[in-house]
């Protein structure tokens, strides 16, 4: 064979072997999308049945629960293939859940005592990232303030409103934002003092970026608590 033919057949070779690796380069995707649109559909079927159970059953609320189910099952694949994908399968698996979870309320007619939830939901998916490691230490601090702000909110936001529309709290009270306004300013002073362990340029520029606001806001909370 002559060298050209060798070169075409080497060619040929080589693009079958691309193909082919493009082919397996996930060999689990499917099992993941099976995974996804099982627990996707468990999840659906649980939720009606429990509703029929409690004889609140709104047969139309199905058509909010179940695309939500479907997009959270969308958002599992990516997550499980990792890489830069796991950020938008985190995303829209987030999006799913909480379509989901408007979709369960309505399904139980309980979306006027479970509507806090639309603030403890996405709060959480926030601070769901707090162990996600950016490479920038500035990066980092700013990612891990903004995630345990969000915790922050679920769980003391998110109690409050649930205290709110019982009538245990008033919304109006204003020492009671001064305190979220001051754990706030903690939590932002925190990730700045941390800032101080890393060399990095512009470092006093970071540090002055968070402190700023956090002072401002811990004043601001203290003033409200104290009704100046």
């Amino acid at each position: 064979m002559d060298r050209s033919g060798r070169l075409r057949e080497a060619d040929g070779v080589s693009a079958e072997t691309g193909l082919v690796m493009s082919r397996e380069s996930h060999p689990g995707a499917g099992r993941h999308w099976m995974v996804s649109l099982a627990v996707a559909g468990l999840a659906a079927a649980a939720t009606t049945t429990a509703a029929q159970a409690t004889g609140h059953f709104h047969w139309w609320a199905g058509f909010v629960l179940i695309p939500g189910a479907l997009i959270a099952a969308t958002g599992g694949p990516l997550l499980a293939r990792g890489g830069g994908r796991a950020f938008a399968g985190y995303v829209v698996a987030c999006l799913g859940a909480l379509v989901f979870a408007v979709g369960a309320l309505l399904m139980f007619g309980a979306f006027g005592r479970g509507w806090p939830l639309m603030v403890v939901l996405p709060c959480l998916a926030v601070a769901g990232t707090y162990r996600w490691r950016l490479v920038h230490p500035l990066a980092r601090g700013l990612h891990r303030a903004v995630a345990l702000l969000a915790l922050a909110g679920a769980l003391l936001l998110g109690g409050m409103l649930q205290l709110v529309r019982v009538g245990l709290v008033d919304v109006g009270a204003a020492p009671m934002w001064g305190a979220f306004l001051m754990l706030a300013g903690v939590i932002v002073l925190g990730n700045a003092v941390e800032l101080t362990r890393h060399r990095m340029p512009y470092r006093l520029q970071a540090i002055t970026l968070l402190v700023g606001p956090a002072v401002v806001a811990f004043l601001l909370g203290l003033r409200l608590l104290r009704g100046w």
